[in-house]
């Protein structure tokens, strides 16, 4: 599973309306490149290096799956978007925008296009003053020390003064009133991969499922009848157990969950997989302990066509999952949705996600965001 990176990026303005610029700026970043995770006070700064009108500048952290050389093409892009000209002119100059990016996890990137940590980041207060008001555990990898440190010691004096805070985008989507979100999805949905990135971007606490420790799921794809019924016993065991335990350590009321899935999921499989007799005696255990079990405040299913399913099975290369067919695919699909039409007791929310790439399109991401705010506004 891909890792987000976390990365700061640097804004200044001082030409037009300087406060619209950086937040037309920040909602092309968040749409773009990634998910604004947090942004600094907007300060007020004197022209360093030129004499002009006063700076805005701002700082914000970010988390992405692109590569340091793509966050830098697409902040051109959206510099250009802006109306900056770039001219072959030496020295600096006053700017509609101006985005630096200053740090890429604890990189040290040295190319002709591309210097990680930003060169002159320890000369400026203004990137340290705003970096400063993200609470950053990031220590420059080079000097090894902190912001607070690079701020005692820099040559810089310029007076800088903060003004005000700054929408981070981010806010007006408030997932964590929901305490408890399940995502669900057929096997190669990118369930967990969504749950996990929801998790980092939203500071939730994460409860991914163990199915790679199940021993009877490569003997399950080779033998699935001798199999079936072990292996749907021990799923659900090792779901409630994980599930009890792990919910046991939060905080229903006050922490925020997210799950890459939800116990019924036990039974949806199992039909499939069971024997009509196998299936009564799982039935009536899964009754028992569903009956004890948390329920999500909000259950999503994420649906993909199974073109796509079979395509992201293919990708991520698990050796025992090669031979899943379309056919069985389908069957879990329709498991779920006849589970989603029969249910009165949670909280559903479906959305398609074929066609979409929430890790390499920011936009699709966004989108499931929009559609889990219309669900909770």
């Amino acid at each position: 599973m891909k890792s987000q990176h976390q990365v700061v990026l640097s804004i200044g303005t001082n030409q037009g309306n300087r406060l619209k610029n950086i937040a037309t700026c920040l909602e092309l970043i968040h749409q773009k490149i990634g998910t604004i995770i947090k942004v600094s006070k907007v300060y007020e700064t004197p022209s360093w290096g030129f004499d002009s009108d006063a700076f805005y500048n701002c700082a914000l952290v970010l988390h992405t799956f692109c590569s340091a050389n793509t966050i830098l093409t697409k902040i051109l892009k959206i510099e250009t978007q802006l109306g900056r000209v770039r001219t072959a002119t030496l020295g600096y100059q006053s700017r509609i925008i101006d985005i630096d990016l200053i740090s890429f996890d604890a990189a040290i990137i040295n190319t002709e296009k591309l210097q990680i940590p930003h060169p002159l980041m320890q000369n400026r207060r203004f990137v340290l003053l705003p970096m400063r008001d993200l609470n950053l555990d990031w220590e420059h990898p080079v000097f090894r020390k902190k912001i607070a440190e690079l701020l005692e010691i820099s040559s810089d004096k310029s007076v800088c003064i903060a003004l005000q805070k700054l929408e981070n985008p981010l806010d007006k989507i408030p997932l964590e009133q929901l305490n408890y979100i399940a995502f669900e999805g057929n096997i190669g949905a990118g369930k967990t991969t969504l749950a996990t990135k929801i998790a980092e971007d939203f500071n939730a606490k994460i409860i991914l499922e163990r199915f790679a420790d199940n021993p009877f799921l490569p003997k399950f794809y080779k033998d699935q009848n001798r199999y079936a019924f072990p292996l749907e016993m021990s799923f659900l065991a090792d779901r409630y157990k994980q599930l009890s335990n792990d919910l046991a350590q939060f905080d229903l009321f006050k922490d925020f969950i997210v799950a890459d899935y939800h116990i019924f999921k036990s039974l949806i499989f199992a039909k499939i997989t069971l024997a009509e007799d196998e299936y009564r005696l799982y039935r009536n255990l899964f009754d028992i302990i569903y009956r004890e079990m948390p329920k999500p405040n909000l259950y999503i299913y994420l649906y993909q066509n199974t073109e796509q399913l079979l395509e992201n099975i293919k990708k991520r290369g698990r050796s025992y999952e090669q031979k899943i067919s379309a056919s069985y695919l389908d069957n879990i699909n329709d498991g779920y949705l006849d589970y989603i039409k029969s249910q009165t007791e949670l909280n559903i929310l479906m959305i398609d996600v074929s066609g979409r790439d929430f890790v390499k399109n920011q936009e699709d991401y966004l989108y499931i965001l929009e559609e889990i705010q219309k669900k909770i506004s």
